[in-house]
């Protein structure tokens, strides 16, 4: 059995956008795809905090695949901290 910690996302890991809420992360994912040549269009996602089950309690994520590593991380990460969120 393996004990490694997995390493930080490789290139070609879809990139997550963390955002406040579903407003946010709509607006976020259209404006990805108007500043991006996307393969294909962002996933936006709700995601609940673990253990709460009130709909105040959720983030969403802007899930934006990367196949080929070339998207700008930094400009990424101003999108969504424009909306109140952040880049993981």
């Amino acid at each position: 059995m393996s004990t490694e910690t997995p390493g930080p996302a490789g290139p070609h890991d879809p990139h997550v956008l963390v955002l406040p809420d579903r407003d946010a992360a709509e607006q976020v994912a259209d404006r990805l795809t108007a500043r991006f040549p996307l393969p294909e269009e962002p996933r936006v996602v709700r995601d609940a905090l673990a253990g709460e089950d009130d709909a105040e309690d959720a983030q969403w994520l802007v899930v934006v695949e990367d196949p080929d590593g070339t998207l700008d991380t930094a400009e990424l990460e101003s999108l969504a901290e424009d909306a109140e969120g952040w880049l993981e």
